[in-house]
């Protein structure tokens, strides 16, 4: 499948980009370079392989909970700009 340049004026007018002739161009001729290796990819024989959502495996990186004390009120509030009773202060945003 090949893309003209008139489809790439045409997305490129969509995505609101100013393009000059050059870049048309160059874009014309990448987008096709992108077409035709998909059309490699799509002549392969994947009827055997399994779908996977990685190339590698993949294992969880998690690190187990441990219950541990906090760091107090009174240190969580240590570097806030406001505090008020107890909880962070901050400018009303809603009009």
């Amino acid at each position: 499948m090949k893309i003209t340049r008139h489809e790439v004026e045409r997305v490129a007018v969509l995505a609101r980009l100013a393009l000059t002739d050059a870049e048309l161009d160059a874009m014309t001729g990448q987008m096709n370079q992108v077409l035709d290796y998909v059309d490699t990819l799509n002549s392969l024989d994947t009827d055997n392989i399994v779908p996977t959502a990685h190339a590698v495996p993949v294992e969880n990186a998690f690190r187990d909970d441990v219950v541990r004390p906090s760091i107090g009120l009174e240190k969580a509030l240590q570097n806030a700009p406001d505090a008020e009773n107890g909880c962070f202060r901050v400018p009303k945003i809603i009009e």
